[in-house]
């Protein structure tokens, strides 16, 4: 892991992540908001693309690399579970914000920016109104893995195990935010 693949603190509820990937366009918004192609990094399930759009996000970790892991107890509850939220904006193919889970009002928010960059694609990962540091080290461990199984995915390499590279990395952000 690089220092550059690490996501950034850049309010007290927001942590963002830069990540160049293979390109076009097209096919990285396609990874995004097709349920078959976003089961393969992160989780299926229907997304209406439109503002107040439905997304329901249906995660079956284990169906995420070809690797059997063993499930941390802490994360037992987690490894089949479904989120629900709403579109907030929908700009095919270069911007996707929706709700992610929590009580209305209450939810957070995640966005999606994508950018050409010659045969690549830059990818701007922005998950804000996040409730606490606790919260926080958790989302970021969580998107840093699901964004390198992206990654694997588009350069049609085999992800690794996303239990043993979740525990890798949520390690390091239990060190790298600050608490308080």
């Amino acid at each position: 892991m690089t220092a550059t693949e690490f996501g950034t603190v850049t309010a007290a509820d927001t942590v963002r992540f830069d990540r160049l990937l293979p390109g076009p366009i097209e096919r990285v918004w396609a990874f995004l908001t097709e349920a078959e192609k976003r089961a393969q990094w992160l989780a299926g399930g229907p997304m209406e693309l439109r503002v107040g759009g439905k997304v329901e996000l249906k995660f079956r970790h284990a169906d995420l690399s070809p690797q059997s892991e063993t499930v941390p107890d802490r994360y037992k509850q987690h490894e089949e579970h479904t989120t629900h939220g709403r579109v907030t904006r929908c700009e095919p193919p270069r911007l996707l914000s929706y709700t992610w889970g929590g009580e209305p009002g209450g939810a957070s928010e995640v966005s999606f920016e994508l950018s050409p960059q010659g045969d690549k694609v830059r990818l701007v990962l922005v998950h804000r109104r996040l409730p606490d540091r606790k919260s926080m080290v958790s989302v970021a461990g969580g998107w840093h893995t699901h964004l390198g199984i992206l990654a694997d995915r588009l350069g049609g390499r085999a992800p690794g195990g996303f239990w043993s590279v979740l525990l890798e990395v949520e390690g390091e952000y239990e060190k790298r935010i600050a608490a308080g």
